[in-house]
């Protein structure tokens, strides 16, 4: 989440310092292998947080099939803090979480998913409550002794703060609890995380915060919430991506799909957030959403291209107004493509696979259609073809095709 910046803070630290702090210890390097998935509460519920829709939540994720599909955490957001105690210890709102954040924990230990916290690298979170900065290991070692598994750490309240140093610290404390505990940096992108955050954060934000609609900015003064195509737009994609793979990814933010957009738009901000291995990380109310909502959240063959164990994020491949074609390398030389509406009407389109070669430089991949063929599944609609053949498309506004290329043998 995000709330008002007074700034643009110093983003280097010196070479001394980075190497020492890396000797010191290092993120968790058998977590987010792949992108990761769960839940956060923040942007249905924001402050209107208690232990008994934490439950609900993780119920429902269990029976709605999206723990099958792979989401495995429950993420509590801010404002789920009491006071620090007369030893600085943190706790909770007692009148909010009256079993306590173990207990919490235990529960949703026994579905079979995976617990989530928030704090920030200031004095306040964005919300006012305890910020971690001065309590960093002792606030590590709290979540660990709760049962935590992920933390998602904020960028509220740090006037002179260096993120580099900031966020080290925090890493260095989860490290020194010893308990495998994701840590996800919520920096908004203003100090370029993607350029000295690999080896300190398992995933990092590269925006400001999302709303729920297609093409729009909120401004509200001194930051703005953002769009599904604003933050797609946002950050050049060619660039970003290279820094991005197993363990360390580019952070999109939560998603809106069931938060009231179309369908056709919560379809494509599906597919893009996995087409650009973001975190998969629900933000609607699970208890009560449609069914087109728990289709599109648990579409398998969409998760598959995030969760793809090459960890490469989609390139951008052809932008021809309304038009974008984002291309995705895959395990045994499959590739993942997306053909994206951006219009508010149809778009008629035909792909002559031979006309456009694919080269992958940040990668070293290539596709020489010509010589190459390959077969292709619709993964929305189930429709099949190959690439001998021109692509042709009436992609529905704001819509989405996409499809899973496989290599003729």
């Amino acid at each position: 989440m995000l709330r008002p910046v007074t700034a643009v803070y110093a983003c280097l630290l010196s070479a001394v310092f980075l190497s020492g702090a890396a000797a010191h210890a290092q993120k968790n390097p058998d977590l987010a292998l792949t992108p990761p998935m769960g839940w956060n509460s923040w942007n249905t519920f924001a402050c209107d947080v208690d232990e008994k829709m934490i439950r609900d939540m993780a119920d429902a994720m269990v029976a709605s099939g999206m723990k099958d599909a792979g989401y495995e955490y429950i993420n509590i957001d801010d404002c789920w803090h009491g006071e620090r105690d007369a030893n600085g210890r943190i706790q909770v709102n007692k009148k909010t979480f009256p079993s306590g954040m173990k207990a919490l924990a235990d529960y949703v230990h026994s579905k079979g998913l995976k617990i989530g916290i928030y704090s920030d690298a200031g004095n306040t979170t964005c919300a006012g409550f305890p910020g971690s900065r001065g309590h960093e290991y002792q606030d590590a070692q709290t979540y660990a002794e709760w049962g935590i598994d992920y933390l998602k750490y904020d960028w509220c309240d740090t006037k002179d703060i260096n993120p580099i140093g900031a966020y080290t610290t925090m890493r260095d404390a989860l490290a020194k609890t010893g308990r495998p505990i994701l840590f996800s940096i919520c920096e908004w992108g203003d100090n370029k995380p993607w350029e000295w955050a690999t080896d300190i954060g398992h995933a990092w934000r590269i925006s400001g915060d999302i709303t729920p609609c297609w093409d729009c900015e909120h401004n509200w003064g001194s930051w703005s919430s953002w769009g599904v195509l604003k933050i797609l737009d946002m950050r050049d994609a060619l660039r970003l991506r290279q820094y991005a793979g197993p363990g360390k990814w580019n952070d999109m933010d939560m998603m809106e799909v069931g938060n009231g957009m179309t369908e056709a738009q919560d379809r494509s901000h599906f597919s893009l957030w996995a087409m650009m291995n973001s975190p998969l990380i629900a933000g609607n109310d699970l208890r009560t959403m449609s069914d087109a909502t728990r289709r599109i959240l648990t579409n398998k063959e969409i998760i598959a291209l995030n969760q793809d164990g090459l960890g490469i994020q989609a390139m951008k491949y052809i932008h021809a107004g309304d038009l974008m074609v984002f291309a995705k390398p895959l395990e045994n030389d499959e590739w993942g493509f997306l053909f994206l509406n951006r219009s508010n009407s149809p778009l008629d389109y035909t792909h002559d696979w031979n006309f456009f070669e694919l080269k992958d430089d940040q990668f070293n991949r290539h596709i020489d259609f010509t010589k190459v063929k390959f077969t292709w599944t619709d993964l929305w609609k189930g429709n099949n073809g190959d690439t001998i053949n021109p692509l042709k498309l009436q992609i529905p506004a704001n819509d989405v095709v996409v499809l899973r290329l496989v290599p003729k043998k």
